[in-house]
C-alpha cells in the first residue's frame, strides 16, 4: 500500500512540478503528517525532492529528474487503454499518435500486466452517436482542434438557426455529444457555443490568445446543457398514463423530461397513473411530444395544451377518415 502511495506521490510532482504537501494527502487520502513521513522516506532512498518554503512553497523534485513509469496496476493499465478508444481520436487526426503513444505505454508496464491491458482494445468499442443517429465527420474538425490545441485565434463562418454569421473566436475546447462535436469559444468576453457541422469556413489565424485560468470545459458544458434543457422544457403538464404509456414514455421522451417527471403512487380504476413533467414551451412543441405516445397518454392540465391535443387529433382522425389520395402508376 505505502509502495503505490510512494509512486503516486513522485508521479503526482513529475506532472504537476510543485504540490503542497496538504493537495498531496487529499490526493492519496492520508493525513498531512503521513505525507511528511513519506517524503522523508523518499529523500532517504535517494529520491532527489525538495521543498520550497513560504506561502507559495511546497514539495518539488530536482529540475530533470524523471520516473519511469512502470509502477501501474492491473486496473490502472486497463483504464489508460480504455481512455485510447480509436473513434475519436481518428476525428481529430490523433489517431496515429494515439497508437504511438499505447506502444511506448505497453513497452513501459510490466511483463506481466501486458496481456490484459492489451485485451482492453478487443473487448471494448465506443460508439458515439445514439441508437438510429450517425456520427458527423465536420469538415473543419481537425483544423479547429489544432488551434485548440495550439490556443490560437479561429474565424469561422457559421450556420446558425437564423442566419450565417461570421465570428472571431478563441476556442478553449471540444465536446463530443451523441456524435456530434461542439466548439466552445469564447467570443466578446462571454463563451458560446458552436456545432462544428455548421461551420461553412474556418481560417486558423498567427495570433494567440490568453486562455482564462479559471475555464472548466466539463463544468461549462454540464451548466450549458442543462440551462440548455430547461429553457426547451420551461411549462408543465399533467397526463394520465396506461402502463403501456409509462413504458412508451421511459423509451421515447426526453433524458431531462425522463429525470423530472412526478408521478403518483396509486393507479385507477383502470390502472392508469397521473403524473407531472415538463413540457416544450411552446403548446404547439408541448402537444407533438406528448403525440409520441398515442392512446396510451391524456393531457389532464394546462387547459390550453388538452384543447390542442384535441385539435391535432381531431385534424389527424378527419384526415384518415377520407379515401387516400389516388397515386399516378409509374411506367416501367
Amino acid at each position: 500500500m505505502r509502495a503505490s502511495r510512494l509512486l503516486s506521490i513522485l508521479t503526482t510532482l513529475q506532472a504537476r512540478g510543485q504540490v503542497t504537501a496538504p493537495e498531496l494527502a487529499e490526493a492519496c487520502e492520508v493525513s498531512v503528517r503521513t505525507i511528511y513521513r513519506d517524503i522523508d522516506a523518499l529523500a532517504a532512498a535517494g529520491v532527489p525532492v525538495y521543498a520550497d518554503r513560504g506561502a507559495e512553497g511546497g514539495y518539488r523534485l530536482l529540475d530533470g529528474y524523471r520516473v519511469r513509469l512502470n509502477g501501474f496496476s492491473q486496473c490502472e493499465a486497463e483504464a489508460l487503454f480504455m481512455a485510447g478508444l480509436p473513434g475519436p481520436a481518428a476525428a481529430l487526426g490523433l489517431e496515429p499518435a494515439m497508437a504511438a503513444a499505447q506502444t511506448k505505454l505497453m513497452a513501459a508496464l510490466p511483463a506481466n500486466l501486458r496481456p490484459n491491458a492489451n485485451r482492453v482494445r478487443q473487448l471494448f468499442h465506443l460508439d458515439a452517436p445514439g441508437w438510429f443517429g450517425e456520427s458527423e465527420e465536420p469538415k473543419h474538425l481537425r483544423a479547429i482542434a489544432g488551434a485548440v490545441l495550439r490556443e490560437n485565434l479561429i474565424e469561422i463562418r457559421y450556420q446558425s438557426w437564423k442566419a450565417e454569421k461570421r465570428r472571431r473566436v478563441a476556442p478553449l475546447g471540444l465536446v463530443l455529444k451523441g456524435g456530434s462535436w461542439y466548439l466552445a469559444g469564447l467570443v466578446d468576453g462571454s463563451v458560446r457555443s458552436y456545432r462544428v457541422a455548421r461551420v461553412l469556413e474556418c481560417v486558423a489565424l498567427d495570433e494567440a490568445f490568453a486562455r482564462p485560468a479559471d475555464f472548466d470545459l466539463a463544468a461549462y458544458w454540464r451548466a450549458s446543457t442543462e440551462r440548455l434543457e430547461a429553457e426547451l422544457h420551461p411549462n408543465h403538464a399533467t397526463v394520465r398514463l396506461s402502463p403501456l404509456g409509462l413504458k412508451l414514455f421511459e423509451v421515447l421522451a426526453h433524458p431531462y423530461v425522463r429525470a423530472r417527471m412526478r408521478l403518483a403512487e396509486t393507479t385507477d380504476a383502470d390502472g392508469w397513473r397521473i403524473a407531472t413533467m415538463p413540457v416544450g414551451k411552446t403548446v404547439w412543441h408541448a402537444a407533438t411530444e406528448l403525440l409520441r405516445l398515442g392512446t396510451e397518454a391524456e393531457v389532464l392540465e394546462p387547459r390550453e395544451l388538452r384543447e390542442k391535443m384535441a385539435e391535432m387529433t381531431a385534424a389527424m382522425a378527419e384526415r384518415y377518415a377520407e379515401a387516400p389520395p389516388r397515386q399516378v402508376a409509374r411506367r416501367a
